[in-house]
């Protein structure tokens, strides 16, 4: 698995681990519980945007690492 690949898939995790704990927020009765996972939410959210934006800023450096194009291209062969 390539960086580029890697840098995707923990993206995709954190946009996914945000997901579920909205998804706690909205199933649980506890107000304070349904609190903290709105909160963790938001964090891994920002998190999630700082990466993205690391993510982009190495794509524009190092074009290689363009894993959406590359999967387009193999997809074309």
């Amino acid at each position: 698995m390539t960086i580029g690949q890697k840098m995707h898939q923990t993206l995709a995790q954190l946009q996914s681990l945000a997901g579920d704990l909205k998804s706690y927020a909205l199933e649980t009765q506890d107000q304070t519980a349904k609190q903290q996972f709105s909160d963790y939410a938001n964090q891994l959210e920002n998190i999630a945007n700082g990466f993205r934006g690391r993510v982009n800023y190495i794509e524009q450096q190092e074009p290689q690492y363009k894993v959406l194009q590359q999967q387009q291209q193999q997809q074309k062969q």
